[in-house]
């Protein structure tokens, strides 16, 4: 009987025992759908400690709005910090599937004791936390315990924030083309499943917060990331993985030990002289041999056979790394080298999307926020935010591309840094739009000569939070997708961790501008642009001086995008995918 490869992933993923994964029981929608369940949950843990987190520390640790603004941003900072921690242990030691599982029971473990935490020591006296009722002083001790708390949570989310996407993909075989279709759509289906969990956090989380409900808001995020665990878990048996590749900073390192040592050697003619392994090197990680490219030609160096390597290659022992690096290695610090422009341009988007978490708020704290009698929670306009951008999302290939290619009159769909251009570009407009509310909000609140507020509905806010998902639904996913497809295979947990740094580095620089801001104008007794009460500030010029940085940024952006080189992959046949453990063809008969 006619026999036939076996059906094996071609991008050398793995089953739970090791061996090669079979297409029909492994991976797929099913998987990546169980996944998605688990990212929606475990963002509505986070969401109800995000979204308040500024109306938590103003009304229960009483501190003023910039101490607010400054808590908030250095924490969400933080979070995206830590996805590079989750990302090194991935791709270094634990593997994607045993990273997600221990920093979810971190999660579910800091969620718990703030719950407790919260009925303890900081909701006294009972009901107090909401606008008009401010909890008692608190001790520096219960202080302590509550940000000990927050940045335990902070562990437990951003620790698997770059290893999820990276495992969802993992279940779609890239040289698959019908599976590679479904990755790519998994992309924008991830943020939609990370926008409809943060939704339950500005609605039903935010209007329990507001009436005091904290400890109760608290317990929903702590069942939320249980269930978020037990979905994780339940398809266990099914998970396509890739075995960790070893420690990244290691084999960086290599290239630039072997490059140093080597700088004094002439680099060979034809580059087909310089070193690689011609099997199916880094198999056992799934990663795939890189072609050799012309730039960082110093980096070269570190794959030049010197007459001392050619001795041990005939003698049958490999070369040291720190004296001999493949292509490949060199490649994939070449790859990462590439990526930092882009990376670097990428921050400022951050710092324009930590605005709407923390002085959207704010600002929407200080307007009139009653709309048909009922009182709308500043935080819950944020929904719009998220409404908007999985709308958007989910029309995307069925009607944007429809409308890009008919106005572009080209059959071919904007590239991902095509796409990030343009949510750097849409990024400007709603820093512009929320200076030109907060100046009518002044207006307003001059004419209604009330302490803290103004006449101006929160309403006026909408336009500013939808285009920001705008923004994101171009920015984000075609950058989530960019930095998986540039990445080499063993290193796309830390490829995505860069996305998620580029949040962190955002937030702190916008710390930075609210704080050195916050210096210069309240000299010589001013109450300066973000004062305690806004009334007596000027946020919208902060707004209006945000809008031209990132003008200069999205330049700065096209400039980077143009001089770009993308990464290029050798490809593997089918009889290559399932040649070991006794994985070699199968009869059509076989199940």
């Amino acid at each position: 009987m006619e026999l036939e490869p076996a059906a094996c992933t071609k991008d050398g993923s793995v089953d739970r025992e090791g061996k090669p994964a079979f297409k029909r029981m492994t991976g797929g929608r099913k998987c990546g759908i169980l996944l998605l369940v688990n990212v929606g949950l475990d963002t509505v843990a986070f969401s109800g400690v995000e979204v308040n987190l500024v109306k938590f520390v103003r009304l229960v640790l009483r501190d003023s709005n910039v101490d607010a603004a400054n808590t908030f941003t250095r924490w969400i900072g933080t979070v995206y910090l830590f996805s590079l921690i989750g990302a090194f242990l991935s791709d270094s030691y634990l593997g994607r599937y045993r990273t997600c599982i221990v920093f979810q029971v971190i999660l579910i473990i800091g969620l718990i004791s703030m719950s407790l935490s919260t009925h303890l020591f900081f909701i006294k006296p009972h009901g107090c936390g909401k606008i008009g009722f401010l909890c008692e002083p608190h001790e520096a001790f219960e202080a302590a315990i509550y940000y000990a708390l927050l940045y335990f949570i902070a562990l437990g989310s951003g620790g698997p924030d770059a290893v999820l996407p990276a495992f969802i993909a993992d279940q779609f075989d890239e040289e698959d083309p019908s599976e590679k279709q479904y990755k790519s759509s998994f992309y924008g289906y991830y943020y939609v499943a990370l926008n409809l969990g943060s939704l339950v956090g500005p609605t039903v989380l935010v209007y329990m917060e507001n009436k005091g409900y904290w400890v109760v808001s608290f317990w929903t995020c702590s069942i939320s990331a249980v269930l978020a665990c037990v979905f994780l878990l339940s398809g266990s048996l099914r998970y396509r993985h890739f075995k960790p590749s070893g420690n990244p900073i290691s084999r960086f390192s290599q290239v630039l030990v072997a490059s140093l040592r080597k700088s004094s050697q002439k680099l060979p003619s034809n580059e087909e002289e310089l070193y690689e392994i011609h099997g199916r090197e880094g198999e056992r990680s799934g990663m795939r041999r890189i072609p050799h490219t012309k730039g960082f030609k110093f980096l070269d160096s570190a794959a030049i056979i010197t007459p001392e390597d050619v001795k041990l290659i005939d003698g049958g022992r490999s070369p040291s790394s720190w004296h001999l690096c493949t292509v490949t290695q060199v490649e994939e610090v070449k790859c990462i080298l590439r990526l930092l422009p882009i990376w670097l341009c990428s921050v400022f988007f951050a710092v324009v999307y930590t605005q709407m978490l923390s002085l959207f708020t704010e600002q929407g704290d200080a307007m009139n926020k009653s709309v048909f009698n009922f009182s709308v929670p500043p935080g819950s306009i944020y929904a719009f935010n998220i409404i908007g951008t999985s709308v958007f999302i989910l029309s995307y290939d069925s009607v944007v591309i429809p409308i890009y290619v008919k106005l572009n009159k080209e059959p071919r769909v904007p590239s991902t840094l095509q796409r990030m251009g343009i949510g750097l570009a849409i990024s400007v407009l709603p820093m512009v739009i929320a200076g030109v509310v907060e100046q009518q909000r002044l207006k307003c609140a001059r004419n209604l000569l009330v302490e803290e507020q103004s006449c101006l509905n929160i309403l006026w806010q909408i336009p500013q939070y939808v285009l920001v998902g705008l923004a994101e639904a171009f920015f984000y996913v075609g950058q989530i997708e960019f930095f998986v497809e540039q990445t080499p295979g063993g290193l796309k947990s830390l490829g995505i961790s860069l996305c998620m740094s580029c949040l962190a580095v955002g937030s702190y620089v916008a710390s930075a501008i609210l704080t050195v801001v916050t210096k210069i104008t309240s000299k010589d007794g001013k109450p300066g642009w973000v004062p305690r009460n806004l009334n007596d500030g000027h946020l919208d010029r902060f707004f209006f001086v945000l809008a031209p940085m990132a003008v200069v940024n999205f330049i700065l952006y096209v400039v980077c995008a143009k001089c770009y080189k993308s990464i290029s992959w050798e490809m593997r046949s089918d009889s290559e995918a399932c040649q070991e453990e006794g994985f070699g063809l199968r009869r059509n008969s076989d199940p």
